[in-house]
């Protein structure tokens, strides 16, 4: 029996983080970060990403996150840790630049400069953000899959 065609993952168009309010949920991102408001209710809002978004969603009840947790991409990874150092947040130990959000919810801080993950020209003109580039791994690795941006 021939095996059905498998659909490919291609990419995020978001993630969904628990919290406990909505409201003290913006004020704690907006102390960290520059975004667009896509969208809010009371229980729910959506903070844009050009072309991807974080949906935050009031109800969190579980214990915080260990391990489990997702890369944000940033245009100034240096300018998160010290919007951290200034909200009194602490980075938690290790490699990574990760910190838990009042919910649990961990995220990892990651440079777009070094990393695979590319935006379209178009959509990083559309965020003002037309400036950023790759450094030599990261193209490399890009180069390496057939994916050059140059």
């Amino acid at each position: 029996m021939p095996q059905a065609k498998k659909a490919r993952a291609v990419g995020f168009n978001h993630v969904a983080l628990e919290v406990g309010d909505i409201e003290e949920a913006l004020a704690f991102y907006g102390r960290l970060f520059d975004f667009k408001l896509r969208s809010k209710s009371r229980d729910s809002a959506f903070i844009d990403l050009g072309d991807q978004f974080i949906a935050l969603q009031k109800g969190r009840q579980q214990a915080p996150d260990d391990g489990r947790h997702f890369g944000l991409v940033v245009d100034d990874k240096a300018a998160v840790r010290e919007a951290l150092t200034a909200a009194g947040i602490e980075a938690l130990t290790g490699p990574f630049l990760d910190f838990l959000d009042p919910w649990g919810n961990r995220i990892e801080i990651v440079g777009y400069e070094n990393i695979q993950f590319t935006k379209a020209p178009n959509v990083l003109r559309g965020m003002g953000l037309a400036h950023l580039a790759k450094n030599a791994q990261a193209i490399k690795e890009l180069t390496d899959k057939g994916m050059s941006p140059n």
